[in-house]
């Protein structure tokens, strides 16, 4: 039998994406010209929309019966339906029958609304809050949050949305950033960080988008 990890102690893995050829000290793959740009919050990976992509042979919280997934990242508009960072369990061919959690953005009117995604076994939910419709352009924290009863996601440390649902820890897999891990749906923005940590954290324990 494998020991708990008490909650305290449970382990976080913080990707930085200053280089497309490294991702949280994995290597990475990369599609079309992804670059690195210098911005107001640091370091950053641009992605243009159409054919950039980064893709991860791992899944950073495969095992995760609870978890927080966080990234700071900026939406600069492009196509209304957007995947920009997929987690999926193996084969992790992008197919709709995979378990899989993705951070997306819908963008309308102009400006953009968070959907934060996960399918385990049997069950799944899309919390996808269309009135709640922030400004393009400018840097955002998110953040996806299971506490083994309730799936909560984030914009800026305010709730966006919240359902009840079991799901089951996802097995090994892979990441892919800027895209659906089956090339479909493009980002147009660009993505500073992000930070995986193997229990439900609070708002008060969340990044904060750096100010400079």
């Amino acid at each position: 039998m494998t020991a708990l990890v008490p909650a305290d102690d449970a382990p976080s893995e913080t990707w930085t994406f200053d280089r497309t050829d490294r991702i949280g000290g994995h290597a990475a793959t990369v599609s079309g010209h992804p670059r690195v740009i210098d911005s107001p919050v640091g370091k950053a990976i641009e992605f243009n929309g159409v054919d950039d992509g980064l893709f991860v042979d791992v899944h950073p919280l495969a095992g995760a019966a609870q978890y927080t997934w966080e990234a700071i990242f900026r939406p600069d508009g492009g196509n209304a339906e957007q995947r920009w960072f997929h987690l999926e369990e193996n084969p992790a061919s992008g197919a709709d029958e995979n378990n899989r959690m993705l951070f997306e953005i819908r963008v309308v009117d102009g400006q953009w609304c968070l959907d934060a995604f996960n399918k385990s076994g049997a069950l799944q939910k899309a919390l996808l809050n269309r009135t709640h419709l922030h400004p393009l352009g400018a840097w955002y924290h998110v953040a996806a949050v299971y506490d083994g009863t309730t799936f909560r996601s984030y914009i800026n440390g305010s709730l966006d949305g919240e359902a009840q649902v079991h799901l089951a820890p996802q097995g090994a897999g892979k990441t892919s950033v800027g895209v659906r891990m089956n090339r479909l749906f493009y980002f147009k923005g660009a993505v500073h960080q992000a930070r995986f940590s193997r229990r439900a954290l609070s708002p008060a324990e969340f990044l904060k988008v750096p100010q400079h």
